[in-house]
Formats: structure tokens, sequence, C-alpha cells
């Protein structure tokens, strides 16, 4: 980036959660390090999906809930970007906005946290599980139907104290978060993606900024990670072809090695009664490689019946 381009000063809109603001400090840390020169600032915000957290988020709208008011702050021009998990960022973006850079990915799994328990598998019968999560909730009733799968909402910390609580069995969250905030040690069992296939994007850091913004977009694109950019395009462009949004029980990780990128997907019911799976792999190098892979594989399992999973 030349230096006439450079912003002198970049403001990030934040949730104000303990992981978001990792999330944004890391990212400040990550730009600070890149450009010494630039003052880099937080300016936090709370969201509609923060403050409501008594109700599942598929009957308040999705997690575009936790994204919505940082887009606010970008287009008053209070913020410069917004750092987001991926998972949580629709997959059709408002007109004006685009994802500016997807940092490299942590660890993408499904945690296993329990106080009783060591492992998924080790569950009795109807045990009580802890998830936000449809998909997580499909993934479970479809591997043990007996087991009673009720709503977790909150922060990290507010989930970990309700299980200490007694109040669950076990619950399930994303491995990336627990990592970041030096919580590793929660984790009984990582749950390897044949067993719990994740959300696309699970693991990944996002930068969003309004789309006429050509200095910041210039100054972000070195610290783009090409092989989280190149799965998670896939993963996306495959939730985006069945029409995913939080109220599906949608799954889907790519991993990309040497140039070649294979893709895994996951529709199911809620019930978990019903399920399509699939997989497809190819050549990939770059963002509209990766998309058509996951749009062929979207097509692959709408010829197969998913209009009606997905519908329902």
């Amino acid at each position: 980036m030349t230096a006439h381009l450079a912003p002198r000063r970049i403001t990030i809109a934040t949730r104000e959660s303990t992981l978001a603001i990792w999330q944004a400090e890391h990212v400040r840390s990550r730009v600070s390090a890149r450009y010494p020169g630039i003052a880099v600032d937080l300016v936090g915000v709370t969201t509609q999906g923060d403050r409501v957290i008594d109700r599942p988020l598929a009957t308040m709208g999705g997690k575009g809930l936790f994204v919505k008011e940082l887009e606010g702050a970008l287009r008053d021009g209070r913020a410069d970007i917004a750092v987001h998990s991926l998972k949580d960022v629709p997959m059709e973006l408002p007109d004006g906005f685009v994802l500016a850079a997807i940092f490299a990915r942590e660890d993408p799994r499904d945690a296993f946290v329990s106080n009783r328990y060591d492992r998924l598998s080790a569950l009795p019968k109807g045990a009580v599980v802890g998830t936000s999560s449809v998909r997580r909730e499909a993934q479970l009733r479809e591997r043990d139907p007996s087991l009673r799968i009720e709503s977790l909402r909150g922060n990290v910390n507010t989930r970990l104290a309700r299980l200490d609580e007694g109040r669950y069995d076990a619950i399930i969250l994303a491995a990336a978060g627990l990592k970041r905030l030096g919580l590793g040690t929660r984790i009984r069992a990582l749950i390897e993606p044949d067993e719990s296939l994740p959300a696309p994007g699970q693991g990944a850091l996002a930068v969003e900024c309004s789309a006429d913004r050509t200095d910041i977009l210039a100054a972000l694109a070195p610290l783009a990670d090409r092989g989280t950019t190149l799965a998670t395009s896939a993963e996306r462009a495959f939730s985006r072809g069945l029409g995913g949004s939080c109220v599906t029980p949608l799954a889907a990780y790519a991993e990309w090695q040497e140039g070649r990128l294979w893709l895994r997907g996951f529709l199911a019911s809620r019930d978990g009664g019903e399920v399509l799976r699939g997989e497809r792999d190819g050549d990939v190098v770059d963002v509209e490689d990766a998309s058509a892979l996951g749009l062929a594989l979207a097509d692959d399992f709408l010829r197969r019946g998913a209009h009606r999973l997905a519908a329902a």
C-alpha cells in the first residue's frame, strides 16, 4: 500500500463481550504490527443479539443480530471497520458492505465441555446437553435421539457458569472461542468434523468495511490468509446456494492444501431424522473457484431433495 493511500487512523467497531474484544484486539495488533504509523482505536457496540439472551437466536432473526448494529457504526462514520466471527456473518451482506479480509483460522472444531463426562460417546441416555445451534442440535439428535437438547445463550463465561451450576450434563461450544480466551483446559474433548461438521466459517475472523473504502481494502489485503479465505468462501457459497441461515441445520467445512480444496457439507431436519451429506473436491486458485465448488456441492444437494429440508 502506497503512503498516500494509507489511512492515518482506523477505528474498529466491536461487540463488547470478552471474546469479541479479544478478536478486535487481535486485529488491532495485526494492523499495528504491519503499519506502525496508523493509530488504531476500538469502539464498543452492544447488539440486539447481546441484549436478549433468554430466547433462541432462531426466533429473533438469526446471527445477523450480532452484525447489524456494527454495520450501523460503519454507515454513520463511528467506525471504519467491524470485526466479526465469520460464522456469525450472514451469507449475503447488505449493499455497500464487503468483507475486506479473512484472517487465519483457529481450530474450527466443536468442543465437548463437561464436568461429568470425558467425551460425547460417554453421555448416558437422556443426558441434558446445552447448545444455541440448530446445526449442533441436529447432529446430536442424529447421533442419539434420547439426548435432551436445551437452549444455551450468553457469552462464553456465562455458558460455562451455567454448566458449573449443574444445569447441563455437557455443553457444546466452538473450540476457537475457548482457546482464544485461554479456556482450552475446559475442553474435555474436541469433536472431529466426521462427528460434528462445523458451521461455515467457524474459527475464522472477518473484517467488514464499506465497499467504497479503497484505502481500508488496500491496507487489509496483505493481512488476509489465503487458505482460510478460499476454504471459507467455499463453505459460505455452499450455504448460500441452499439458502442457509441460523434456522437451518446446515454445516460445511473445507480444507485447502497445495492448490486443492476438499469441501464437506451437511443438511438435516432439526430432529436429525433426515440427513443429507456430501463432498466435493477440486483445484482452486482463487475465491471464484472456491465459490464455484461450494455452489456445485449445493447443486448436488438440491438434486437430492435439499429444497424440502431447507424450506422446513
